[in-house]
């Protein structure tokens, strides 16, 4: 099959998010009577979506207690309400994004957004960073009935795309991604840089790991043949 599609994971991948992500978390931490906690620790909890990165940020307290569900209700409301004042102010493209996604443009590939962000974080920030017009369609952390690492929200990017998965490459940073993908059927990048919930990209099963998007642009140049028509 031809290469038709790149589906990219957002936060890690394609923006470096965690100094707005983090500023809304200690706020919300700071109005519930919690001590901040740094950044790296916050990155950790990164990827499985905002109710899951509330939960785990209130699970770290002084006395170990997991939140209840109306402890992560109210949780997610706060920092809903600070991320909402914040997303975009301090995030950032990685190096060589904009190179990358031109270059798959130029390719002739539909691009695609696959985040378990929710929507309402999502479309403002892609149009804070000046990348939302190379994107085809986004999916979502609420598009769908799953997130990842379920592949239904892959599977649902190449649907909105009108593509087969295998026309399809996803580029993401976490496990989320690589698991997403594999159970989707779609060949997966995965890039250094990101968060990961602070495990070693180096274990991920994927099919490669590239340093940039401009990389991984290249990587799905030099292997036209993996995408041949049958």
């Amino acid at each position: 099959m031809t290469l038709k599609a790149a589906l990219f994971d957002l936060d890690g991948t394609l923006l470096d998010t965690i100094p707005d992500l983090a500023q809304a978390a200690n706020a919300m931490r700071q109005d519930l009577g919690l001590a901040t906690l740094a950044q790296a620790i916050i990155a950790t909890y990164v990827g499985k979506g905002t109710e899951n990165l509330v939960m785990r940020t209130l699970a770290n307290n002084p006395a170990g207690t997991a939140p209840s569900q109306d402890d992560v209700r109210q949780g997610l409301a706060l920092f809903n309400r600070h991320y909402h004042a914040c997303n975009g102010n301090e995030a950032v493209l990685y190096p060589d994004v904009l190179e990358g996604l031109q270059a798959f443009k130029e390719a002739g590939c539909k691009l695609a957004i696959v985040t378990n962000k929710p929507t309402a974080f999502t479309v403002p920030l892609l149009e804070c960073a000046g990348i939302a017009k190379f994107f085809d369609c986004v999916v979502c952390g609420d598009t769908c009935e799953q997130k990842k690492p379920h592949p239904m929200p892959f599977l649902h990017a190449c649907s909105l795309l009108d593509i087969q998965p295998d026309q399809a490459l996803a580029i993401g940073d976490s496990v989320n991604d690589a698991l997403a993908a594999r159970a989707a059927g779609i060949p997966v990048l995965a890039v250094p840089y990101g968060y990961n919930e602070g495990m070693d990209v180096r274990d991920l099963p994927v099919n490669d790991i590239v340093t940039s998007i401009a990389e991984a642009a290249r990587w799905a140049a030099n292997r036209k043949t993996e995408y041949q028509e049958s």
